[in-house]
């Protein structure tokens, strides 16, 4: 991951890059913004088939979905782009409330999806996950194309996190009443 500036910056001027930067999304380490590298077609797919998954499962009156973009609020020296997330429709419209807001929440979300990518995966397990959890995040997905498994993190009550792993079948959504993910179908990377 390229750092952009060459010392820590405050959390205004984070988000004064973020919203201006054009060649890749913009996450905040520490104080040091750093561009979310590009990812590779596997990733992409991944990302393709979460949509294809949950789309039709989730009320547009109550969720927006996005990829690569939504910034995740730890603190003012902490933000993180998520590969996937579910954000609830009231915290997107108080955002739509504020002409020119970043996409950035500090809301715990339903979901939080990372996609395991050679160039990220150890960052992504290091720094990322635990920083989601820390955040509150209700589920956080962690998917890794190449063995075809899935790490679910569960909030409970007591603030902990539940960890489970599935390499098959249907994955019933915990912070999502009635929606569930097919492996398989989640793991294709090819029609025919």
């Amino acid at each position: 991951m390229a750092t952009i500036a060459a010392g820590r910056v405050s959390e205004e001027t984070y988000r004064r890059l973020a919203l201006a930067a054009v060649d890749a999304p913009l996450e905040l380490h520490d104080g040091l913004p750093r561009e979310k590298p590009a990812m590779n077609v596997e990733h992409g797919g991944m990302m393709t088939n979460l949509v294809l998954a949950l789309g039709p499962q989730l009320e547009r009156s109550e969720y927006r979905l996005r990829i690569n973009h939504a910034r995740l609020r730890r603190s003012a020296r902490h933000y993180y782009v998520p590969d996937f997330a579910v954000i609830p429709w009231p915290l997107e419209r108080a955002k739509r409330d504020q002409t020119g807001a970043l996409d950035a929440y500090s809301a715990p979300l339903p979901l939080v999806v990372e996609i395991r990518s050679p160039s990220t995966g150890d960052d992504d397990v290091a720094q990322q996950l635990p920083e989601y959890m820390a955040r509150g995040g209700l589920e956080i997905w962690y998917l890794h194309p190449y063995d075809h498994s899935l790490t679910t993190y569960h909030r409970q009550p007591d603030g902990t996190n539940a960890e489970s792993r599935s390499t098959h079948g249907s994955v019933a959504v915990q912070s999502l009443p009635g929606v569930e993910v097919n492996l398989s179908a989640l793991f294709v990377s090819e029609i025919g």
